[in-house]
């Protein structure tokens, strides 16, 4: 099969597509034929191997797994032995590593795709969907009717937090830039804040639960904005210092918000069936729709790269297959 793959850290001059061998099924797994998958930040530090502290998981001086991607959209093409609940020819999302690829075998992170999205919009959807998901649910403990702010809505985790969070109940504002307040308010941001003409830490507003998404503001910013018993979640964080990335930050913050009644959260996303048959449900009642800026097809993948690599993405970037 066809499959991206470097064999160095660096910029995206270092990819080549490549024939190597069909993964195999397992037992309790299925084989997938990809039809698009998609690029998360998480996929240009891999790329990139930064920050320099990551490389203990990534690989010291040389990539571990040659394959990149995670998030995935295809058809079954084959299933383990084990498998029950699908069968070959069903459309399917997930996550694996590896994804940049024209075949995955997938075990634990996969579910049903909703006939009502498209390969492209499902490919959108495992690690910044379920990230949304979590940090609203599981870390900021989102009720019904509480006021949440959303620093970083128009990236990919971004607009998941503002569609899920509605979906839950909430009141949401959404900080953005110019370019992007359209598409902020189009998401269902009750408001939507343009960070370039207004300082949202200043406007003397509260609220419940702010998730910042790859904020590079100070903890004393973000509890000026916080309700006294407020929860804030950071997911991810900018590069920053290129051998310890968002990492120092994430600590400076947290320490700070010991003395505080306040709480700050930072977590990374655990991919996970049932997790991902709940974004199926929003999906396919339309109370979720992934936003997709920009396509490019497995030959162009250095440019896909280039672009996430800009940082500023509009949604998700997808490869088609």
């Amino acid at each position: 099969m066809r499959a991206l793959v470097r064999e160095r850290f660096g910029p995206p001059e270092v990819l080549r597509l490549e024939q190597v061998a069909k993964p195999d099924v397992a037992e309790d797994g299925v084989l997938v034929r990809v039809r698009a998958a998609s690029l998360n930040r998480l996929e240009w530090y891999s790329l990139t191997g930064t920050p320099y502290i990551g490389r203990t998981q990534m690989g010291l001086r040389k990539p571990k797994q040659p394959g990149l991607g995670v998030d995935f959209a295809g058809v079954v093409e084959a299933v383990g032995s084990d498998v029950t609940d699908f069968r070959v020819g069903d459309e399917v999302f997930g996550g694996r590593t590896g994804a940049l690829a024209e075949y995955v075998s997938a075990r634990l992170a996969v579910a049903s795709k909703p006939a009502n999205v498209t390969f492209e919009e499902a490919a959108a959807v495992p690690v910044a969907g379920l990230t949304a998901l979590q940090a609203l649910r599981d870390k900021g403990n989102l009720q019904p009717g509480q006021k949440v702010l959303v620093d970083g809505a128009s990236g990919g985790v971004g607009t998941f937090v503002v569609q899920i969070a509605k979906a839950f109940g909430a009141d949401v504002t959404g900080v953005c830039s110019t370019r992007n307040v359209e598409l902020v308010g189009a998401l269902g941001a009750d408001d939507v804040v343009d960070y370039t003409r207004e300082d949202v830490t200043r406007s003397g507003r509260r609220y419940d639960l702010v998730v910042a998404v790859a904020g590079s503001r100070s903890w004393s910013d973000y509890r000026r904005v916080l309700e006294p018993e407020g929860t804030l979640v950071v997911v991810g964080g900018p590069i920053g210092n290129p051998w310890t990335g968002p990492i120092a930050r994430v600590v400076k913050v947290r320490l700070a918000a010991m003395r505080s009644s306040q709480t700050a959260i930072f977590f990374i996303s655990k991919l996970n069936r049932p997790d991902l048959g709940v974004m199926a449900e929003l999906l396919e009642v339309g109370k979720v729709k992934p936003v997709v800026e920009r396509t490019y097809d497995l030959r162009e993948a250095a440019d896909a790269f280039r672009y996430v690599g800009t940082g500023h993405v509009q949604g998700k970037v997808v490869v088609t297959i």
